[in-house]
């Protein structure tokens, strides 16, 4: 389900500022914790069922993380955003995080629908780098959700985002995330140059994958 853009950043209830104003910082990531959660309940679901309607699972594994309380505050420094918990909530897209490996690119793309698809999910905004890489060569789908967190006296909508990937994806993204921590202060000349080839040849690699996956339907 779909959301007006204006409403994306939509104010948390006044419950929830006044925890994070009031530095009760444990509880207000809880709200995250309990997003990922229903989220990682709906995959799950998603996978199984669809794996026994289909005989296919589209969904290869998951894995989730709530933003450390450093991060925050040093990417909302970074930003200029502000230096309390309400401002980041606000601004932030990627407090809580999961991403979801397929095996092939139309599973992800598949995934997404399946999920967005559902009444408590709304859509805030999609970043479609599988059409459009980044100039690294970096290949994602990712979403921007928010989903209604019901706690024992009020219901939070919290944002969430799903990056959705396929394994040759995933790789590449892992290997270059290491490989650019390493080198953050000392990239070789032909650094990027070499991860963007690779790049290609796991684009590549997912053509020939989904290809054979036709042929044995």
């Amino acid at each position: 389900m779909t959301t007006d853009p204006a409403a994306e950043h939509a104010s948390l209830s006044e419950a929830a500022e006044e925890l994070a104003v009031a530095g009760q910082l444990p509880r207000f990531l809880l709200m995250y914790k309990f997003a990922i959660e229903e989220l990682m309940t709906k995959l799950r679901i998603l996978s199984e069922e669809f794996d026994f309607v289909h005989r296919h699972d589209p969904i290869e594994h998951i894995t989730s993380r709530v933003k450390r309380p450093e991060a925050i505050k040093e990417k909302v420094h970074r930003r200029g955003l502000g230096s309390d918990w309400v401002s980041a909530a606000r601004a932030l897209d990627d407090i809580a995080g999961i991403r979801v490996v397929c095996p092939f690119v139309d599973d992800v793309f598949a995934v997404a629908r399946m999920l967005t698809a559902q009444d408590d999910v709304e859509l805030l905004r999609t970043k479609d780098y599988i059409a459009r890489p980044k100039a690294n060569g970096y290949r994602s789908l990712h979403l921007i959700v928010r989903i209604p967190v019901f706690l024992s006296d009020r219901v939070e909508k919290v944002k969430v985002e799903v990056q959705l990937r396929t394994i040759a994806m995933d790789f590449w993204a892992a290997v270059e995330h290491k490989l650019s921590y390493k080198y953050r202060d000392s990239v070789p000349p032909d650094f990027a140059g070499e991860l963007s080839a690779a790049a290609a040849t796991a684009a590549d690699l997912d053509a020939r994958m989904a290809a054979l996956h036709e042929r044995i339907r």
